[in-house]
């Protein structure tokens, strides 16, 4: 058995798994990725398979708990960071799927880590459990506004903080979910709000691109929030706390001005109808109760952005054109 911290890191192969990976391994701590999927076409991205060799990659099912057991019981695995999860347009097509991976998942994941003897877990929810900006008044709602989610995505990841709730209730294991907004970053090429990013792909490889929503929104960048999600495993809270990340609220238009900025000559434009959620979310005790909050500016993010994929796409690394999914 090994010993010393040990981080088992579930949707390995995502974005946000990936570079949670990536700083893990960066950081020098062991890694271990539980994923069903072992495509690591993100990964590449951001790891030389020199760097991948010190993970250990589990091929796992979420939805069989005997497996979710096993890994974290046989591996001595001390940290959770629970990423897994179908995103909105997959649930929309497959809801039973949806909610075996989102909701029961998230409940194997938390009663594997009971049995283990473990006292804390971070995990991912979304912006998603919030209704649309029509329900609530102020543009930034409170960070503790009631939740009223429109998405089946949405209503899972609610039932999964009561799951959360119920666990520290009765079994005292505490956990720190984060509700990310618009993420974006190298490797975000999937889900509704990933098209901001596939604008700066575009940017990178000199092409045009539209946006097919408008409104405002919080931007993280995926690195950023990865690292969030490491401090929220290793920091212990008595009870179960949920935060949004908290970023200045930007129009689309605003952040299309951007990446145009970046690079003269490309056109990004974008559609004027705002999607289904509130402008920002309030991060409430979220910078008081982690000692420490990493938060790009914007506009460095997206200039960073840019520069690593037009380093991915001079080596190869990357298509051009992702896919509109």
């Amino acid at each position: 058995m090994t010993t010393g911290p040990t981080y088992l890191v579930t949707g390995g192969m995502g974005c946000l798994g990936t570079w949670t990976l990536h700083h893990l391994v960066r950081e020098g701590k062991r890694a271990i990725s539980f994923d069903l999927s072992e495509d690591r076409h993100r990964l590449n991205l951001l790891l030389t398979p020199e760097e991948q060799g010190a993970i250990t990659f589990l091929k796992g099912d979420l939805t069989d708990f005997g497996q979710v057991h096993e890994a974290l019981e046989g591996c001595g695995v001390t940290h959770v960071v629970h990423l897994a999860a179908l995103q909105i347009p997959f649930c929309k097509a497959d809801p039973v799927l949806g909610a075996r991976v989102n909701v029961g998942g998230t409940v194997n994941i938390f009663e594997a880590a009971r049995l283990a003897g473990l006292k804390h877990i971070a995990y991912a929810s979304s912006v998603a459990v919030y209704g649309p900006p029509s329900v609530y008044r102020p543009e930034v709602i409170a960070a503790d506004s009631p939740f009223d989610p429109r998405t089946l995505y949405g209503v899972y990841k609610q039932a999964n903080e009561g799951t959360a709730r119920i666990y520290w209730q009765d079994h005292k294991l505490s956990s720190t979910t984060l509700r990310p907004y618009t993420v974006y970053g190298v490797g975000r090429d999937q889900g509704v709000t990933s098209e901001p990013t596939k604008a700066m792909l575009a940017a990178a490889a000199g092409r045009d691109y539209q946006i097919s929503f408008g409104g405002t929104m919080q931007f993280q960048l995926a690195s950023d929030v990865a690292k969030q999600f490491i401090e929220a495993a290793e920091t212990p809270l008595s009870g179960a706390y949920g935060f949004a990340l908290g970023t200045t609220p930007t129009a689309i238009a605003e952040v299309a001005a951007l990446i145009e900025r970046e690079r003269p000559g490309v056109s990004v434009t974008c559609d004027e109808t705002p999607l289904p959620f509130p402008q920002g979310i309030d991060s409430g005790e979220f910078k008081t109760r982690l000692p420490r909050v990493v938060e790009t500016p914007l506009a460095d993010g997206i200039r960073q952005t840019i520069e690593h994929f037009e380093t991915l796409l001079a080596k190869g690394y990357l298509n051009p054109e992702p896919p509109t999914t």
